[in-house]
């Protein structure tokens, strides 16, 4: 059976995400988020509502999974659990109002969060 180009794509795409550790996958939501919130103000510096919109929209579903994902009897997802309702309230809010100047707020310390667990992904693996 011969395949085309985006079945043998996908299927690499599959194939990566079902091998990585939970520190990567985790690394691979952050980049995932960090970019929608960056096509939302691209978006909205674009007047263009509906890619604002589901951009934002994406950026929250990611933050629900990995509020779903906390393990609550460590201490730090209280805190995980806290900053999640903080930058999810911001992008209700920022797609409430189409403003860019709250995701941007945002996307340094999601990233500084990101850069934070590739560290100590970095360390639990020995590198």
């Amino acid at each position: 059976m011969a395949y085309g180009y985006g079945t043998q794509l996908q299927q690499y795409k599959q194939q990566s995400i079902n091998t990585m550790t939970k520190g990567e996958l985790l690394i691979l939501l952050y980049d995932e988020w960090i970019k929608r919130m960056r096509r939302a103000v691209i978006a909205i510096e674009d007047n263009d509502t509906i890619q604002a919109h589901e951009a934002i929209v994406r950026s929250q579903d990611i933050i629900d999974y990995l509020m779903a994902t906390l393990d609550p009897k460590y201490p730090i997802s209280t805190e995980l659990a806290r900053l999640y309702d903080f930058f999810k309230y911001q992008l209700v809010e920022a797609n409430i109002k189409k403003d860019k100047t709250m995701i941007e707020a945002i996307i340094p310390m999601v990233t500084d969060l990101r850069d934070t667990w590739k560290e100590a992904n970095k360390i639990s693996q020995g590198q």
